[in-house]
């Protein structure tokens, strides 16, 4: 009893479909392969905790920036606090911020750990207006039930996260 169909037309398909299938599988994996160090996951600073993302990975963090955080120096260099309602990181950021950027608003900033836990941001995205924020923020805060659409600042924004998970 042989596996291969007995019509010759049914054969042809199925060494064809079984020549592709591997050069298909091949530039899939190639291309992944290639893309591996472009890859910037989306974490809120509850899930930094849990994921623990190595140091020195590209990452998106989103979350509010915590009122009383943002300590700008002489050199350009600025610090802030990006906070959920469980968690806060600390955020290093050298250059200009956007012109939006403020206390109690969304944010996102892309970076990566340094091997002391702050993390060190090369770009920072802000919100543009009342009604917007990252969508990948948005739900996230849908999650954890902290969604705001009416653009009231959540109180973890004020620095009430819970410090206890999250010193």
């Amino acid at each position: 009893m042989s596996l291969l169909p007995k019509s010759p037309k049914a054969r042809r398909r199925l060494t064809l479909i079984a020549a592709i299938a591997p050069v298909l599988a091949l530039a899939v994996g190639l291309t992944l392969w290639g893309l591996r160090g472009s890859i910037s996951f989306f974490y809120t600073p509850t899930q930094v905790v849990t994921a623990k993302p190595p140091p020195g990975r590209s990452i998106q963090l989103g979350g509010m920036v915590a009122k009383g955080s943002v300590v700008k120096h002489s050199n350009g260099a600025v610090e802030f606090t990006v906070a959920d309602q469980h968690a806060a990181d600390h955020v290093v950021f050298q250059g200009d911020l956007p012109d939006l950027f403020r206390e109690g608003q969304g944010v996102v900033a892309m970076g990566s750990f340094r091997p002391d836990g702050v993390f060190e941001a090369k770009t920072i995205l802000a919100k543009h207006d009342e009604k917007y924020m990252p969508r990948e923020v948005a739900d996230q805060l849908k999650k954890q039930g902290e969604w705001r659409g009416d653009g009231a600042t959540p109180a973890y924004a004020n620095g009430a996260y819970d410090k206890a998970q999250h010193p």
